[in-house]
């Protein structure tokens, strides 16, 4: 069979498999690396090249600085500012302020995600929005699929804002192109990104679905004893002017003083130092207190005296069927000096104002517990752990050095002293070496299945154009753009690229166009930067589908079906293609 057939039926069994989602992206991708090896389009130096590629390590590194980022409380902090007063945690506001606040987050999103990935900027900015709907009293279905719109539009203004951006820009010179420059893509992305906000919030909230849910989520609430330490700032405010509630969704059941207990205090009570507050909350809320507020677990301090000798984690376990602290307190069963492990808080399904070390465990009581994961695994099959919650606790403490490795490598890439890729591994590196992440986090932060697919989609694209199917194929588009004009086929590059993404991934989808875009542009006459910059810009706008990662992690949550993402998704995908039409010609004209 002649190589350009081969090409023709891996592509058409790569559409199957993207769009059934019969396997996993990454085995698709391992079954296609070894299709083109095995059927000679490709050495396997050529085939395996990909994995060695500057793109795919500049993905891996951009992984890790946005774990670091998230771990060292940066993330956290500028959604504070961002949130202002009392945003974090739910409450109730007017409507008028309410959307002002959700207006001010969404722009914010999209800021941040002009530097991390679409997918690690919803992620975080989830929970903040869904906590943000019920303290507005707006129907989380008008917040969240705006959410993951907001970070896609952000990606599209610089070079590191996607990682599709990056894969077109890694394969630009197999194509005799220059890479794109770190803010090259902001000539459009800007306006897209402006254009795209106004969209979300003037149009999109009459289109949004409100649908119920069968079932919401329900918030884990758990019982905590937390003193306040001498760099509090609650040391003298009454209970009112702490907005623990408000800000934190902390409710104040009992404060220890000394010998005295005083049972549901009131507003005007005054904080002292030295005070056990009982507090109840989820998770996300005594951790942020912890943070923020100088309120310190003695249990945790007396274990951190000790030394930890591995990486500290933060899980949820259960208390199984036959567990020996069932009957006995944590205090009784010596739980800290037994397994070298503290509890943070513990929920049970009663309200309690016992306190926390007094508490006779029950089987099912879910326990919040910190400790050095060498340490963790020794807790057998008596705790089933339920989650990992250990980037919620941030180290607040490497915010500032974790923020300045990471702008000192973008300002480093982005005037191009040195390449992008040297300046991230070279954060990645330092960060190893002042331990901001552990190594053993650190690969675990790297999305695999993404590296894998971009490492074997450029052995796609090389085998796409040695064997003549891109040339084949361009030839063909090209004749059939040809009565449009250059902008005409400008267009149809657009369209045709927004069609492809659908079923595959964005980086799959413009490693399959680029090759021809410039084909195309090439047998027509222009210049191939523009075709080029649009299959970009088009690949990365998926807002069609909830097939974009982005978008599945709101899926649930906003309880959105399938066509909601047509009907909104559909006005912005026009928006976006009109002003990419009217911006690219003028910023890249298509004859020199």
């Amino acid at each position: 069979m002649d190589p350009v057939s081969l090409v023709f039926i891996l592509l058409g069994a790569l559409l199957v498999l993207f769009s059934t989602e019969w396997l996993s992206v990454d085995v698709t991708a391992l079954l296609l690396i070894a299709a083109l090896m095995l059927s000679g389009l490709l050495s396997p130096e050529e085939a395996l090249a990909g994995f060695g590629d500057a793109t795919v390590l500049t993905l891996a590194a951009l992984f890790i600085l946005a774990q670091i980022l998230v771990r060292s409380g940066v993330i956290r902090a500028l959604v504070g500012v961002l949130a202002g007063p009392g945003g974090r945690r739910p409450g109730r506001s007017s409507e008028g302020s309410g959307r002002g606040l959700i207006q001010r987050l969404l722009s914010g999103v999209t800021a941040v995600s002009t530097v991390t990935s679409n997918t690690a900027t919803t992620a975080v900015f989830l929970p903040v929005m869904y906590a943000l709907s019920r303290r507005t009293g707006e129907h989380v279905g008008r917040v969240m699929m705006p959410l993951a719109f907001a970070s896609i539009l952000g990606g599209s203004i610089t070079l590191i804002g996607t990682s599709t951006n990056l894969v077109v820009s890694g394969f630009l010179p197999q194509l005799g192109l220059e890479p794109l420059g770190f803010f090259e893509l902001a000539w459009v992305g800007v306006p897209l990104a402006v254009a795209g906000l106004l969209y979300l919030f003037f149009v999109a909230p009459r289109l949004l679905p409100t649908r119920e849910s069968e079932m919401e989520q329900q918030v884990r609430a758990y019982i905590s004893d937390l003193t306040v330490a001498p760099d509090s700032p609650l040391v003298g405010q009454t209970l009112a002017q702490s907005r623990l509630g408000s800000d934190y969704g902390l409710m104040v059941v009992v404060v220890r003083r000394g010998e005295r207990t005083i049972y549901a205090p009131e507003a005007s009570f005054r904080i002292e130092l030295g005070d056990t507050l009982a507090l109840e909350s989820d998770s996300e809320g005594l951790l942020a207190a912890q943070d923020a507020l100088g309120l310190v677990s003695r249990s945790a301090e007396k274990l951190s005296l000790s030394g930890l000798e591995s990486e500290v984690r933060l899980v949820e376990t259960v208390v199984m069927p036959g567990n020996e602290l069932i009957g006995r307190t944590l205090r009784e069963a010596r739980f800290r000096e037994r397994y070298g492990l503290s509890v943070l808080a513990l929920h049970r399904r009663e309200k309690t104002v016992e306190r926390l070390g007094g508490l006779r465990v029950r089987v099912g009581d879910v326990l919040l517990i910190q400790g050095p994961e060498t340490r963790l695994r020794g807790l057998g099959d008596a705790f089933a752990v339920l989650a990992d919650l250990t980037e919620q606790q941030p180290d607040g403490s490497r915010a500032p050095l974790a923020a300045l490795l990471f702008v000192g490598a973008l300002v480093l890439a982005a005037t191009g002293l040195v390449p992008l890729v040297v300046a991230l591994i070279s954060a990645v590196a330092l960060a190893l070496a002042l331990r901001l992440i552990s190594p053993a986090e650190a690969y675990r932060s790297i999305e695999w299945p993404v590296l894998v697919l971009v490492a074997a989609m450029l052995a796609f694209g090389a085998a796409f154009q040695s064997s003549g199917a891109a040339e084949q194929v361009a030839g063909w588009l090209a004749g059939t753009l040809e009565p449009l004009g250059g902008l005409g086929a400008l267009a149809g590059v657009y369209l045709f690229t927004v069609l492809l993404t659908q079923p595959m991934s964005n980086q799959a989808a413009a490693l399959v166009m680029l090759p021809l875009a410039v084909g195309v542009a090439g047998a027509l006459g222009y210049d191939p930067r523009p075709f080029a910059v649009t299959v970009a810009l088009a690949a990365s706008n998926s807002f069609l589908t909830p097939l974009e990662p982005s978008c599945m992690l709101v899926y649930g949550p906003g309880h959105y079906r399938f066509a909601d993402f047509v009907r909104v998704g559909g006005g912005l995908t026009l928006l976006t293609f009109v002003l990419t039409m009217l911006i690219v010609p003028l910023v890249w004209p298509l004859t020199s």
